[in-house]
C-alpha cells in the first residue's frame, strides 16, 4: 500500500539558544560513532542527536510521526546509514531542511525517510516546535497548521516519490519486477 504524499506532525526546529536554526550537523552529531556497533534499527533511536550539543536529551522528548526542522547542509560529513535509521527508528515521519548532504539526501530516499528541503527558508525559520505542520511531498508546499502559514519548498521527484510511497529502494525495486514481468 502506498504511503501518503501529504505528512502531517508535530515540528521540532533544532535550532541554537539564539533561535536560529543548526546548520551542518554531520552524521556523527546525529549518530554518534561510538555506537556503530548498534545494528538493531530498533535501538538506533536512542542515541539520535546524542553528540549535538543542547539536543541531547531529543530521543525521549520527539514523538511518533514529529516532524525536525533544520538549516543548511544536514547530515553532512561520512555516508552512515544510522544518521537516517536512528529517526526512523523513534518514527521521525519526515526531515525538513534547507538543505542536505548529498550522501544523507540519498541514503535517506533509499531508506524511505521523508525529506523536503526548503532553499529559502530563513535561519529563523516561520515554523516554531511544537507547530502541526503539513507537508506536501508532490508540490513542496510545507503549511503551518497553527500559524496558517505556507512555505514554499522544493518537490520530490518521481522517482523520489515512488521510492518514498514504496517504503524505500528494495520495496521500489520489487514494484518495478512485478511491473515487468
Amino acid at each position: 500500500m502506498a504511503r501518503p504524499k501529504n505528512i502531517k506532525g508535530k515540528v521540532w526546529v533544532i535550532a541554537g539558544k539564539d533561535g536560529l536554526l543548526i546548520h551542518d550537523i554531520d552524521t556523527d552529531q546525529i549518530f554518534h560513532n561510538s555506537h556503530l556497533a548498534v545494528t538493531d534499527i530498533e535501538k538506533m533511536g536512542q542515541y539520535a542527536f546524542g553528540n549535538l550539543k543542547g539536543w541531547e536529551g531529543f530521543p525521549e522528548k520527539v514523538g511518533k510521526s514529529d516532524i525536525i526542522v533544520v538549516g543548511k547542509n544536514f547530515g553532512c560529513g561520512s555516508s552512515r546509514q544510522q544518521a537516517v535509521d536512528c529517526f526512523r527508528s523513534l518514527g521521525v515521519s519526515a526531515v525538513v531542511a534547507i538543505s542536505f548532504g548529498a550522501i544523507y539526501k540519498r541514503n535517506a530516499v533509499n531508506s524511505g525517510l521523508a525529506i523536503l528541503a526548503i532553499p529559502s527558508m530563513e535561519v529563523r525559520p516561520p515554523l516554531q516546535s511544537g507547530d502541526e505542520i503539513e507537508l506536501d511531498l508532490e508540490s513542496g508546499n510545507v503549511t503551518d497548521l497553527t500559524r496558517k502559514v505556507v512555505i514554499q519548498g522544493n518537490s520530490a521527484s518521481k522517482v523520489e516519490l515512488d521510492i518514498y510511497e514504496a517504503g524505500g529502494l528494495f520495496a521500489y525495486g520489487r514494484t518495478l519486477k512485478t511491473q515487468d514481468g
